[in-house]
């Protein structure tokens, strides 16, 4: 199977590049499943229903979250209850949704887990524990294809959830610093990005308007952080193709407004 994986989707520019392009990529490149991090699609907080369903209709089969997903409080747990929508999954228990979704694709089972570190987040309970458990759980039902969006500020806590995965879990994603990295890597038949970068302006500050961010950094006075009206934007995704729960294959998509042609970046296999 060839999955896709999209991330940070911040803000209308975001929406707007992934309505213009995601169909045609889909097809290009015959991607069997897209999973999208979309926790600031919304004004760049947030997911909406309206918002949601844009994203569906547009190309994308299931969206995760992070430290945002609950920030349009009311319609997430609608979202959540009635959508294929993802929240990390170590959120305090009894907390609506769930961050595991097992699906089918091309007569094969595919678990997509979303979990959040811990440095700079909400309270969450032990990711790298949470972790083990839901893989292991996941091989004793037979289910071997497993992406991780693994949502964190911290590029340390996602090197160590892949150096303790590796082998497990088919690839692991990371999202939440909204700045690409360029460690894309096949080790141990797992695919792995520490950061797969926003999908929105990138003409900005992690794809919201400078002005507040300039002021906060030198005042320390801050303010509410705006998604500009028009900006350059950029689509950021990951291809991984699996066999039997491996990854034998990946590359790094990214597509610029003013651009024609895609930038392909292939992985190193260690």
């Amino acid at each position: 199977m060839r999955i896709a994986f999209i991330g940070d989707i911040v803000g209308r520019p975001g929406r707007k590049i992934i309505k213009e392009n995601l169909k045609k990529i889909i097809e290009e490149y015959s991607l069997d499943f897209v999973i999208a991090n979309a926790e600031n699609a919304s004004h760049g907080f947030g997911l909406t229903i309206k918002n949601c369903d844009e994203l569906l209709k547009s190309g994308i089969d299931i969206i995760t979250g992070g430290n945002h997903s609950f920030d349009k409080k009311k319609e997430m747990i609608t979202l959540l209850e009635t959508k294929p929508v993802l929240r990390p999954d170590n959120y305090p228990e009894g907390l609506v949704g769930t961050g595991i979704k097992i699906v089918n694709v091309n007569n094969e089972k595919l678990a997509i887990i979303n979990l959040m570190g811990q440095f700079a987040m909400p309270t969450v309970e032990n990711p790298f524990n949470w972790a083990k458990k839901l893989v292991f759980s996941l091989h004793e039902q037979g289910v071997k294809n497993i992406f991780i969006d693994f949502h964190g500020e911290a590029t340390s806590e996602k090197r160590v959830i892949f150096m303790m995965l590796k082998n497990q879990v088919s690839a692991i994603c990371g999202t939440h610093t909204h700045v690409g990295t360029d460690d894309l890597q096949i080790m141990d038949n797992t695919a792995y990005l520490t950061d797969i970068g926003l999908t929105g302006c990138r003409d900005n500050v992690i794809g919201m308007d400078s002005k507040v961010p300039i002021e906060k950094a030198t005042t320390g006075l801050g303010g509410h952080f705006q998604v500009p009206n028009s900006c350059k934007s950029i689509l950021q995704m990951m291809v991984i193709d699996i066999e039997d729960g491996k990854a034998i294959n990946a590359f790094k998509i990214k597509k610029f407004c003013d651009i024609k042609e895609l930038i392909i970046t292939n992985a190193i296999f260690n």
